[in-house]
């Protein structure tokens, strides 16, 4: 017998989940996304605090979110996977923490130093990362696509508004060259589930100068960050 005591599950009723899901984690994204996802006619099923779509096409896939910080994250991923899910594309955004990478471009994490409270209670020998191969994969495709990208360490913290100059000196100077809140839980996870999980971030905000510099609030920002999400939507259906 498991020694938790919630097991997630699929109910009667629920979706079941037959191809890759994209799931966007922050609630900046949602409107202009529900809105693609009601335009191209797909079915919405219930998924408690978030939402599930299921896009039409050959092949289908499946769009989930928004979900912020690594609890709420964690929530949604534990029911995608309990709804049958194997292959999941992060969308999101982080701060960078080094001059080489620019607000704007788009950060595709491979491992993660995490900050957050969530991926401690599922225990793993090995440190959160993203699945090499999805990654890759990933890279090239959005490299085809004339994106600027990038892949690097990232930190992942439950505390935005505690992101230091201290630490975003010490942790810049280790080589790790981003900051979110999601990602170390969601792949501690998903190894810990055993499903595949990468990531593509759009860089929202510079912390290494001074004075923070954040470029989110933009319409230019959004328009990218929802154009950056309908080609991961082509990706994660041609990886069905």
């Amino acid at each position: 017998m498991p020694d938790t005591l919630i097991i997630p599950s699929r109910q009667q009723g629920e979706a079941s989940i037959t191809a890759p899901v994209l799931f966007f984690v922050n609630p900046g994204d949602a409107a202009p996304i529900i809105n693609e996802a009601r335009r191209r006619n797909a079915k919405k099923h219930f998924l408690f605090h978030s939402n599930l779509f299921e896009i039409p096409g050959q092949p289908a896939c499946f769009w989930a979110g928004p979900a912020l910080g690594a609890p709420a994250a964690v929530m949604v991923l534990e029911k995608l996977i309990a709804l049958g899910c194997k292959n999941v594309i992060v969308h999101g955004w982080c701060g960078s923490l080094v001059p080489g990478l620019k607000a704007g471009e788009v950060f595709l994490p491979t491992w993660a130093l995490s900050e957050e409270g969530t991926s401690a209670h599922y225990p793993l020998a090995i440190r959160p990362a993203a699945h090499e191969g999805m990654r890759r994969r990933l890279a090239g495709f959005l490299q085809q696509r004339e994106y600027s990208v990038q892949a690097g360490p990232i930190w992942t913290t439950d505390g935005p508004y505690r992101e230091t100059r201290q630490k975003v000196q010490e942790y810049g100077s280790q080589g790790i060259m981003a900051v979110d809140m999601e990602f170390s839980a969601l792949c501690t996870v998903a190894a810990y589930r055993s499903v595949n999980l990468a990531a593509a971030l759009l860089v929202s905000d510079e912390l290494y100068h001074p004075a923070w510099r954040p470029i989110y609030m933009s319409k230019s920002f959004k328009k990218k960050s929802l154009e950056i999400f309908l080609a991961l939507s082509r990706f994660a259906c041609n990886a069905a």
